[in-house]
């Protein structure tokens, strides 16, 4: 189960400057926290708006592998793309309001319902600079998205469907370091722990998908020396 913690992995997958960058971005909130005085509630909606960029580039990714499925592949995606669309906007929506609720009793105000555009307004100005913070995750996504997914090819080997599942379980991930975090606070009575621990686990998960991806480059690299090999021999 932890075998993706193995030295020699986690060594093959940081000679990559891409995983040093996804390491970089997910421990960058680290440094507002101490230059710009961010807290538990700066932090927890910079996720939840890196939930909606996350979202966006799916929509891409399924927008992009509708060409394995030839002239059927624009038609499914008039129906899946606005179906994705609603359902995981939902999940985030859902997930904003119980943010917004939360973060107003905290500081003693009588939360309104927000609308899905009033979430965003009132995460961005959340923490000073946000949209730096957030320009820095939409970089890092369009970086995978060109060097691994077009770069690569790893579009050829998925499609719509695959691709719209993905990122429902990193919702799953946030809601429970956001539930981590904030019991760490009422537990111990020590904010800074509890948003230090849920940047922690933010970043496991983030190492973790690092290595599968290098475990997936690694068996393409095999897959393919594999087929040079057999060829030669032909």
């Amino acid at each position: 189960m932890l075998s993706w913690l193995d030295p020699q992995t986690l060594s093959r997958t940081y000679r990559d400057p891409i995983a040093w960058a996804i390491l970089l971005v997910d421990l960058f909130p680290i440094y507002a926290i101490f230059a710009y005085g961010w807290d538990a509630t700066s932090l927890v909606f910079l996720y939840w708006l890196e939930n909606l960029v996350i979202g966006a580039m799916t929509l891409l990714r399924m927008a992009v592998t509708t060409v394995n499925w030839g002239p059927f592949g624009p038609t499914v995606m008039l129906v899946m793309g606005p179906f994705f669309t609603f359902h995981y906007g939902m999940f985030c929506f859902v997930h904003g309001v119980f943010l917004v609720v939360m973060a107003q009793l905290g500081a003693g105000s009588e939360p309104p319902f927000p609308t899905p555009t009033g979430v965003i307004d009132y995460a961005l100005p959340s923490g000073r600079h946000m949209i730096v913070f957030v320009g820095a995750i939409i970089g890092l996504q369009m970086l995978l998205f060109l060097r691994d997914f077009l770069g690569r090819g790893e579009f050829r080997e998925s499609d719509p469907m695959t691709e719209m599942a993905k990122p429902y379980g990193r919702i799953v991930v946030l809601h429970i370091g956001i539930f981590v975090g904030f019991g760490l606070m009422l537990a111990l009575g020590q904010p800074m722990l509890g948003v230090l621990g849920l940047i922690a686990l933010r970043a496991m998960w983030g190492v973790y998908q690092t290595v599968l991806r290098r475990i997936a480059i690694d068996e393409e690299q095999d897959d393919a020396a594999f087929k040079v090999d057999e060829a030669s021999r032909i």
